[in-house]
C-alpha cells in the first residue's frame, strides 16, 4: 500500500451527532406547523429527523409546488437558525474523539442534509474548521438519505474510497445510506432508540464511548 491508501476517513452527520439540535429543529418544525396549519408530531419528527425539507414536506402537504416547498423550507431553518442561536456547543465527548482521529492521520468530514447556511452556524464558533478536511451540505447533492450520495461525495472530497471510511450517525436514513454508500457505521443513540440502529456495525449511547482505535479496527478488519 502506498501512504495514501493507507488514510482512513471519518464522516460525521451534523445534527444528533456533533451538536445536540433535535430540539431545535422540533421547535422550528412544529412553530412552522402552527403557521401553516401543519400536522405534524413527535413520532413524525423522530421518524423523519435527519431527511431532507424536500423529503419531508411533501409528507405533511402532498401536493407542493417547487416555490411553495423552498418558500416552507425557508421558513422553517430560518426560525431553527434563530433557536439553535441559544444553546451552541459540541456533544459530550465529540472535541476528545475529534482530537484522538486527527492524532493517528484520520481524515474527517461533516456529511449533512442540512443547508449550508445551517452548518456556517457552528462552524466558526466551534472552530470545526480545524478538525475537518471537508464537508458536505444539502445543496451539494440532489439525493437525500438514505440515498448514499451525501457520504460518497464526502470520501470523494477527502480522496479516499468508500471502503476506507467510517460514518457516525444518530438518524435511520443516516445508517441506511452510510451502509448503502459500502461504509462502516457508527450510530448514535441520540435521537432514536438503540432497536432502531440495528443496521449499524457499532452502536453507542455518546462520542464519549469512543476512540480511534474503534474506527480503525472497524476500518482495518474491512479492508
Amino acid at each position: 500500500m502506498t501512504g495514501c491508501d493507507k488514510k482512513l476517513g471519518v464522516i460525521f452527520d451534523m445534527d444528533g451527532v456533533l451538536v445536540d439540535t433535535a430540539w431545535a429543529h422540533r421547535r422550528s418544525w412544529f412553530d412552522l406547523a402552527e403557521k401553516e396549519d401543519l400536522d405534524i408530531s413527535d413520532e413524525f419528527f423522530r421518524r423523519t429527523f435527519g431527511m431532507q425539507n424536500d423529503a419531508i414536506l411533501p409528507m405533511l402537504r402532498p401536493g407542493l409546488s417547487k416555490e411553495q416547498m423552498d418558500r416552507l423550507a425557508d421558513q422553517k431553518e430560518l426560525r431553527y437558525r434563530d433557536i439553535v442561536k441559544e444553546r451552541i456547543g459540541l456533544a459530550p465527548g465529540a472535541e476528545a474523539l475529534l482530537k484522538d482521529l486527527k492524532h493517528h492521520g484520520v481524515r474527517l468530514a461533516i456529511g449533512s442534509s442540512a443547508p449550508p447556511e445551517n452548518l456556517d452556524v457552528f462552524w466558526n464558533r466551534l472552530s470545526l474548521a480545524s478538525w475537518f478536511d471537508a464537508r458536505v451540505t444539502k445543496e451539494q447533492i440532489a439525493h437525500s438519505k438514505p440515498s448514499p450520495e451525501t457520504f460518497l461525495k464526502a470520501a470523494e472530497k477527502l480522496g479516499l474510497a468508500p471502503a476506507r471510511c467510517a460514518v457516525v450517525e444518530d438518524a435511520v436514513p443516516g445508517v441506511q445510506a452510510g451502509k448503502a454508500a459500502g461504509m462502516r457505521v457508527v450510530a448514535v443513540t441520540t435521537t432514536r432508540r438503540r432497536e432502531h440502529l440495528t443496521q449499524a456495525d457499532r452502536i453507542v449511547d455518546n462520542l464519549s464511548e469512543l476512540k480511534a482505535a474503534d474506527f480503525l479496527a472497524l476500518l482495518n478488519h474491512q479492508s
